[in-house]
């Protein structure tokens, strides 16, 4: 009798949890349905934890001006619009995202032996020493703490798309400006990556897009994410994904490199990346406004509660909650980014109530 009613309890409370959980997941719904429009009007949330996918909504409330851009851009393109509701195969441009990608990519090149994070970059790339920025780190390339006065965003991201090759983009890094001394001077850009990027091409002898293939997108089951593949890789904007692939990157995150039972990273390596090396005496040349009072690691934030997360240009914004064992991801499109942080911040909170 008395194993009859532990077991009785024991069931209560399974479906008084379920019914929670279940209550907590109509409010994401609800979230995702409101919030979507101010989104780009399309957007998807996926949650995984426990060993498995435990949320995946999806919310379409496209405007008439956002169908009309989304025509315009497909025109550009020469494809054909689509409205229909993003899902886990959804593939878009993921922009910063891509700087945890990229970061962890260098980092099995630290797990080889095949680079140290206190080498400098002139060892691998001498035109830099010869403008005065060889000494500046692998660490210090991975955290935006070179001391480069990175130019405007859609001046680099032309530099890097107009350029023939890595060695040219590099060349065009070296002429860059020195705003402040490496280690001491933080500028949120695409600068650091894209020399870590052309270190790793120079240590392996293959291209950048072929590293992460073999790397991490092959090993990860990532099947529908590269970074263009075109003739230079932007490592720090340039990949397209799907929150499937991206979900499975976090779930190595979350497991410390580890994804399902292979080890991607080593422990160490997740570590070092999610050290907030914006220490109170860095100077802070510029960072995103959404960001204002966050860490940063090896091409991650740091958020503070044991978060870490790589939000993107365009919106999409994965994050890993490694006190309570979960990630997630949603994608978006959208350029505004006004309530921005206030959302991501919100969205978790509520991910946290769902999943607890």
């Amino acid at each position: 009798m008395n194993r009859f009613k532990i077991e009785l309890a024991f069931l209560f409370v399974i479906l008084l949890n379920t019914a929670r959980a279940q209550t907590h997941f109509q409010k994401l719904d609800a979230w995702l349905d409101q919030n979507t429009r101010e989104m780009g009007g399309r957007s998807i949330l996926v949650i995984y934890k426990d060993g498995k996918l435990v949320y995946n909504h999806s919310a379409n409330d496209m405007n008439m001006r956002q169908k009309m851009a989304a025509r315009y851009v497909a025109r550009k393109q020469g494809k054909t619009a689509e409205m229909e509701n993003y899902t886990l195969s959804t593939r878009l441009n993921i922009a910063s995202c891509s700087k945890w990608y990229s970061a962890a990519l260098v980092m099995t090149f630290v797990d080889e032996g095949k680079l140290k994070l206190i080498d400098t970059v002139g060892k691998y790339l001498p035109v830099l020493s010869q403008h005065g920025k060889g000494r500046i780190t692998i660490s210090q390339c991975l955290s935006h703490l070179t001391g480069i006065q990175a130019p405007e965003l859609k001046e680099n991201i032309k530099d890097v798309a107009d350029a023939s090759s890595m060695d040219e983009v590099i060349a065009t890094i070296a002429k860059m400006p020195m705003e402040g001394e490496p280690g001491k001077t933080f500028h949120y850009s695409n600068t650091g990556l894209q020399i870590a990027g052309a270190v790793i091409e120079k240590i392996s002898g293959k291209n950048f897009e072929t590293l992460f293939a073999e790397r991490i997108a092959a090993p990860l089951g990532m099947k529908n994410t590269d970074f263009g593949k075109k003739k230079v890789a932007l490592p720090a904007g340039g990949a397209l994904s799907t929150p499937e692939d991206y979900l499975n990157f976090l779930v190595m995150i979350m497991n410390k490199g580890v994804f399902n039972g292979k080890r991607i990273l080593s422990e160490a390596s997740i570590a070092q990346m999610q050290i907030n090396r914006i220490t109170p005496d860095v100077k802070i040349a510029y960072s995103p406004a959404e960001a204002h009072g966050l860490g940063y690691g090896y091409g991650e934030w740091t958020m503070g509660n044991n978060i870490v997360s790589s939000p993107g240009l365009f919106g999409s914004f994965p994050w890993v909650n490694n006190d309570k064992k979960y990630c997630g991801f949603l994608m978006t499109f959208y350029i505004k980014n006004t309530g921005r942080n206030e959302r991501y911040f919100e969205l978790m909170k509520l991910v946290d109530e769902a999943v607890m």
